[in-house]
């Protein structure tokens, strides 16, 4: 065979489409790799380098993929599925891997309508719908089995002799790139995504589908002794970030119901993912961050089963998409449902939850009692629908999910309004538990899922692979507030208030909070903290608190 007759129709297609992709969905990868490796620095010839060798990769993926017939339509598949993964990238700096994937499979129709718009449409159709109908319509004819597979071989060898030629004259360079920046290869698309889906699937697949829980806790046991209560409101936040609540110091007033309650603010919170798909259960689960995987912990009980294995009465209402499998075996109440939430008017409002639940509680006399309210908090990129009118204190605002249209000002007053509505529920929150003050231990436990990037290095929303993502997206607010008979006082937790904490915290606290030992517990700390069974270092180190 000549060269040329190596070389078929299809491959040819296939390079074509790879050099398209490499050119029209690869912005953020390129932006990254010319941050960590400046042109002005020396790194010209660097970077071409590794444009080609990842031009080749893409081409010898491809070309592994697409067989006979089927080749312009999985291509066709890639340049649309591209075009997409390109806009989130180039818009919000997402990063596309299995926690993202894990959020897009769990994304309502709600939440991907907020994130629709004219570019994102223009977008698609300029690089992923048209480049699809052409490769659709003029796709070239097979070859037959043999000389298909021959011309892949070919093709591929080639290929791996190209990407070979592109590394040996620089391979310090390269050791350096793999060992040290491996957060830019997060950005190379379809790769990157491809090996994040291949990785979400074998997760799907890589736990036994039983339906028998794994027990958790099973030593737990109740040590109150003093009859009374206990009456606890969770609230999970959605998408607060630490800094911008001035209980923590943020340099504008965004907390100003909660200021006047008696509360503390946890300041050094740490979540356990970038996305309420992972955090979320997580923080439910005994697996802790390092330990945790969201397939894994469905086989688990968490902290919700444990409490209600030992009596305790849960529900859980949820203002947001849902509890990602938390709330599986309890009492569950959709209040994205105006037929329940009675605070409706652009989208159902989190004070809502609050409606009804004195009925709750009077039906269920004689016990513990555990709400988790989980928000819909500051959900974006729409964070101007987050709040009603009458919170639109900061202006202007950023009213478009295009959030790089806007100011940086605009999407930061946008994003704090939210913040102050949260502020309201939270003392909303308070003051309900407040009358309950002298037949229950009452207390109310805020903390976030998540945090979120306001545009900081370019970056919008969360979900960036926890190795690399910025402080905004884990460091998370946590707000405390206890009622005249709780067990513990707030001057007990003020030394504390600086102490690193985690999401890993709250299976433990929630335990302890409602008087539970277990030795799960030994080892850990706790926010709310029993003063004989269970210790936690004393800040600094030196001694522990008694």
């Amino acid at each position: 065979m000549r060269i040329d007759q190596l070389i078929t129709p299809q491959h040819r297609i296939v390079f074509l489409v790879a050099l398209f992709l490499m050119a029209t969905g690869n912005f953020s990868f390129f932006q990254e790799l010319l941050r960590t490796y400046p042109i002005a620095e020396g790194n010209l010839l660097f970077v071409c380098s590794v444009g080609a060798f990842f031009t080749f990769a893409t081409a010898l993926f491809l070309n592994l993929l697409c067989y006979g017939r089927f080749t312009p339509w999985v291509l066709a598949l890639f340049v649309l599925v591209s075009s997409q993964l390109a806009y989130f990238m180039d818009k919000y700096g997402a990063v596309i891997d299995n926690d993202m994937i894990d959020n897009l499979l769990q994304t309502n129709v709600h939440e991907a309508t907020e994130l629709f718009s004219l570019s994102l449409a223009w977008r698609t159709l300029i690089f992923g719908l048209i480049p699809a109908f052409l490769i659709l319509k003029f796709r070239q004819k097979t070859l037959g089995v043999k000389t298909e597979l021959i011309s892949k071989g070919f093709v591929g060898g080639m290929l791996l002799i190209l990407m070979v030629a592109c590394v040996a004259p620089l391979t310090a360079s390269y050791i350096t790139f793999v060992r040290e920046h491996k957060s830019v290869r997060f950005y190379s698309n379809p790769i990157y995504f491809s090996y994040s889906v291949g990785l979400n699937i074998s997760k799907q697949f890589g736990h036994p589908k039983s339906n028998v829980l794994v027990v958790t806790a099973g030593d737990a046991r109740h040590i109150g002794q003093d009859g009374k209560n206990q009456l606890l409101i969770l609230v999970i936040g959605e998408t607060a970030r630490s800094d911008h609540f001035s209980l923590n110091g943020y340099n504008r007033e965004t907390n100003p119901e909660l200021k006047k309650q008696e509360v503390i603010s946890m300041k050094n919170v740490t979540s356990c993912g970038t996305s309420t798909a992972v955090s979320v259960p997580c923080m439910f689960s005994a697996l802790t961050r390092k330990g945790f995987n969201a397939k894994k912990s469905l086989h688990y009980e968490n902290a919700l089963d444990v409490l209600q294995r030992l009596n305790v009465e849960v529900l859980w209402r949820d203002n947001n998409s849902d509890s990602k499998g938390v709330s599986a075996r309890v009492p569950y109440e959709n209040f994205k449902n105006p037929k329940l939430n009675p605070a409706c008017d652009e989208e159902c409002r989190d004070v809502g939850m609050l409606s009804g639940l004195s009925g709750h509680i009077d039906a269920h006399k004689g016990k513990d009692i555990l709400i988790v309210l989980h928000q819909m908090g500051n959900h974006g990129p729409a964070y101007y629908k987050r709040y009603p009118p009458s919170f639109k204190r900061f202006t202007p605002v950023c009213e478009t999910n295009e959030l790089s249209n806007c100011t940086t000002e605009q999407v930061i007053n946008a994003y704090d309004n939210a913040i102050l509505y949260t502020d309201y529920f939270l003392a909303q929150t308070i003051e309900f538990l407040k009358q309950y003050d002298g037949k229950f231990k009452t207390g109310m436990l805020y903390v976030s899922d998540h945090g979120e990037s306001l545009g900081e290095y370019g970056i919008f929303l969360h979900g960036a692979p926890f190795a690399i993502a910025p402080k905004a997206q884990v460091d998370v607010p946590a707000v405390i507030w206890m009622g005249k008979n709780f067990d513990y006082k707030l001057e007990d937790l003020r030394p504390y208030e600086n102490y690193p904490l985690s999401h890993d915290d709250l299976f433990c606290t929630l335990l302890v909070a409602f008087e539970i030992d277990t030795k799960v517990c030994e080892s850990k700390r706790a926010i709310f903290q029993h003063h004989v069974d269970l210790k936690m270092p004393a800040p600094g180190g030196v001694k522990e608190a008694q």
